[in-house]
C-alpha cells in the first residue's frame, strides 16, 4: 500500500486574495486613522477647557479662541468656528463642536466622517 503525500498551505492565488483583502484593509485604516486622531485631540482641548478656573464666566468668544489655540497645537484643521456652538447653563457654558470630515477613497467613493462632541464648561472649571 502506497501512502499519499498531501501537501498543506495556500496557493499563490489565495495568497494574492489575502494580500489585497488585508491591503484594502490597510488603506481604509490610513484613511481613517487621521481623523479619529483630530477627533481625540478635539476631545483633549475641550476636556483642558473644562479644567480652566473661571472658564464658565468667560464670554464665548474668549472661550473659542483658547479652544482654537489648543487645536491650533494639534495641527486641527477640520474644526471651523462655524462648527462650534455655545448653550447658557446654570453655572456656566456647554460647548459644542458638531462638524464632518471627508477624505476620499478610491475614484468618486469618500470616507465620511461626522463627528460631535459636547462639554460642560463651569465658573469653578473642572467637575
Amino acid at each position: 500500500m502506497k501512502t499519499m503525500n498531501t501537501q498543506r498551505g495556500m496557493t499563490l492565488t489565495s495568497f494574492l486574495v489575502v494580500l489585497i483583502v488585508v491591503g484594502f484593509f490597510l488603506y481604509v485604516g490610513m484613511k481613517l486613522f487621521p481623523m479619529y486622531q483630530e477627533y481625540y485631540a478635539v476631545r483633549s482641548a475641550m476636556k483642558s477647557l473644562a479644567k480652566e478656573p473661571g472658564i464658565g464666566s468667560m464670554a464665548p468668544a474668549n472661550i473659542q479662541e483658547l479652544f482654537f489655540k489648543r487645536l491650533y497645537i494639534n495641527y486641527s484643521d477640520n474644526v471651523k468656528p462655524a462648527n462650534v456652538k455655545f448653550d447658557r447653563r446654570d453655572n456656566g457654558w456647554t460647548l459644542k463642536v458638531n462638524y464632518e470630515v471627508r477624505r476620499p477613497l478610491v475614484g468618486n467613493l469618500d470616507v465620511v466622517g461626522k463627528f460631535d462632541s459636547s462639554q460642560d464648561l463651569t465658573r469653578s472649571g473642572a467637575e
